[in-house]
């Protein structure tokens, strides 16, 4: 009789640990950190990214905080597109398109020449499609 609770209490005690885990992680999961760099504004979230990246790309290749600027600027281009792009009201504007655009290119170049420096055409491009995008929308387009 007392075995057979001591295994009881052992089995539920392990439930109620999994259980526990089991919460910790899902409530890490859902706490929204990761959108914490936007505001949830539009127009202040496109001009903010924008002058992001464009520090970013400014930084020269050799610099020791070039790779974590790197990785930033990727998850802030992911947490922008994935928070912009489902919104009909927003996809459809001309500063969006610019910035998709923008951020795709930058996106493309870190995710498959991350080693490499940002060429120049693409520098240019960049810089010239960041500031049309912040224009747009302060124009509300």
């Amino acid at each position: 009789m007392l075995s057979a609770l001591a295994r009881l209490f052992r089995s539920m005690s392990r439930a109620a640990i999994a259980l526990g885990m089991s919460l910790c992680l899902l409530l890490t999961a859902c706490s929204g950190e990761a959108d914490a760099t936007l505001s949830g504004d539009y127009a202040v979230d496109t001009v903010a990214v924008a002058k992001n990246l464009l520090a970013v790309i400014e930084l020269p290749q050799d610099d020791p905080d070039h790779l974590q600027a790197e990785t930033d600027a990727k998850d802030l281009i992911n947490n922008y597109i994935s928070r912009y792009r489902p919104q009909p009201k927003f996809n459809g504007l001309s500063s969006f398109t610019t910035m998709q655009t923008a951020l795709n290119s930058l996106a493309g170049h870190y995710t498959t020449y991350s080693n490499r420096p940002l060429p120049e055409q693409l520098h240019d491009r960049l810089v010239k499609e960041l500031s049309k995008a912040e224009k747009a929308v302060a124009r509300g387009n």
